[in-house]
């Protein structure tokens, strides 16, 4: 999809969706473009000390610069900024981060020229995407040393993915017969005094917690099944009783997945087996009965936290905002990526909560005392001398602990820093970082879970599940065989791993 880019409102969609950008070519935007621009260069030419621009940074503001040193000044922000440290983001990330700063700087507010933009969007028609380093910044500011890696590219200094490759980017700007950019006065402050490289690491993740989310609820549903459940925690009636849409939407998922299944039951069922089965519980774990309102809540804070992070990358988020219609210049601090931080703070604990139902589900299925007839590890052989899933329910413990683990909200862990002009920041881009971390743990415990899930199904029969389940355990059953002696199944987990991020187990 060709993403044109004006100053209209864009969607996480349309982002993630776009194999291209365009400037608008609209004359009244590009009108609008050059007009807070040239009221820009008006005001520094006239003398006007205008923050970032004609005066240092931060608690260097005092010191004035002329209009001739200006252009140097711009230089020598993305120059000191060259700290990035850590593992690089990924091509994906560093490419969103890209399409985000440019719609960013296309709202008009910024004070940037149609040249910069184009310069931009050259960067996305070619694909050379800067390399970013993920740590760096605090998330006030914006976030400064990660987006230098941008400014510096468009200049023509530092790393650039292209073609499959990390290289230089002049060497690549020459290949093409590309002359480096000269940023005008405002410009490299303009690109690196937002919350872009935080809103792209959230973007990402975002779209990699959708598929585990709807991952998730397919085993629940097989849950429901394998363990022979009651249904009713899963009737409309139970959910529209507590109105919240999450919860609603996710009880609807399950019971559309379990469809067909001649292992559920319904409610007068347990009634008119509870005196002849002396080990049949009137009502399932918690668990089980709970987890369309555990799931619900992250459903919920999923929607609340894409609106966060989708109105962020729409928003002016540099500092100063010049108002070229009225011709008046605004220092401020929509730098401060308290949204995201939030956002990404609140979808950590719903992992960690998604990872400790997770466990807890998977132990139920492993265990012949809670399992209804699935046996003990779920072995197919029942020699002494093999174990089943023993260690596989080890392993998905561990990753448990690992998510869980990293909980703390970063956003308050805020460090002043900067001769402590920058004294109370937003920890967005650490949030977000710790939150995409999480990503890698639960498809993990996911590709193990599912396994034992196919499993399972062996045991009960394929003919008795429903169509939903059947389909996921031919996809796994495609890939790795049951689990008949011992074996190494860490290649087993691997495999599983990459259908998952392929979205065909939701």
């Amino acid at each position: 999809m060709n993403l044109q880019i004006d100053k209209r409102y864009i969607t996480l969609d349309e982002i993630t969706k776009a194999s291209n950008i365009e400037i608008s070519k609209d004359n009244v935007f590009l009108n609008y473009i050059n007009h807070t621009h040239d009221f820009l260069m008006n005001e520094i030419k006239d003398g006007k000390p205008i923050y970032g621009i004609t005066t240092g940074y931060g608690a260097s503001g005092k010191n004035y610069v002329s209009y001739e040193d200006s252009k140097t000044l711009q230089k020598n922000l993305f120059r000191f900024h060259g700290c990035g440290i850590g593992v690089n983001l990924s091509h994906k990330v560093c490419r969103y981060a890209v399409i985000m700063r440019t719609i960013s700087l296309s709202k008009a507010k910024s004070g940037v020229s149609v040249e910069l933009l184009k310069r931009l969007e050259l960067l996305i028609k070619e694909d050379i995407i800067p390399v970013i380093p993920s740590q760096g910044s605090v998330g006030a500011s914006g976030d400064l040393t990660p987006l230098s890696y941008i400014a510096a590219v468009i200049a023509g200094e530092r790393e650039v993915y292209y073609k499959g490759e990390i290289k230089d980017v002049m060497e690549v700007y020459n290949k093409l017969n590309i002359t480096a950019y000269e940023f005008k006065p405002k410009e490299a402050l303009a690109i690196m005094n937002g919350t872009t490289i935080m809103s792209a690491i959230a973007l990402d993740a975002i779209e990699e917690f959708e598929i585990i989310l709807n991952s998730m609820e397919s085993y629940v549903a097989g849950m429901f099944e394998v363990l022979l459940g009651d249904d009713t925690p899963v009737e409309d009636f139970v959910h529209e009783s507590k109105p919240f849409s999450g919860q609603i939407e996710t009880a609807k998922n399950i019971k559309n997945k379990i469809q067909g299944s001649k292992l559920t039951h319904g409610r007068d069922d347990r009634y008119d087996k509870f005196f002849a089965d002396n080990d049949l519980n009137i009502q399932d774990t918690y668990s089980m009965r709970c987890a369309p309102q555990v799931l619900g809540v992250i459903r919920d804070n999923l929607v609340i936290s894409k609106n966060w992070v989708e109105t962020e990358i729409n928003s002016v988020n540099d500092n100063p905002l010049i108002d070229g219609e009225n011709k008046k210049i605004y220092t401020s601090g929509n730098f401060y990526g308290g949204y995201v931080a939030h956002a990404m703070d609140t979808l950590k604990i719903c992992a960690a909560n998604l990872a400790d139902l997770l466990d807890k589900e998977f132990a139920l299925l492993v265990d012949h005392k809670f399992n209804r007839g699935l046996g003990e590890n779920l072995k197919l052989s029942h020699e002494p001398f093999y174990h089943g899933f023993k260690a596989m329910q080890i392993s998905l413990s561990s990753l448990s602990a690992d998510v869980i683990k990293n909980t703390t909200a970063a956003s308050i862990h805020s460090r002043p820093t900067e001769s402590l002009n920058q004294d109370k920041v937003s920890m967005g881009t650490t949030a977000a970082n710790d939150f995409a971390k999480m990503i890698p743990d639960l498809y993990n415990m996911l590709s193990i879970a599912f396994i034992g899930m196919a499993q399972a199904v062996d045991i009960r029969g394929e003919g008795e599940v429903s169509f939903h389940l059947k389909n996921i355990h031919d996809e796994i059953r495609k890939i790795i065989k049951p689990l008949y002696e011992d074996r190494r199944m860490d290649f087993d987990i691997v495999n599983i791993n990459k259908i998952l991020r392929s979205a065909k187990l939701v």
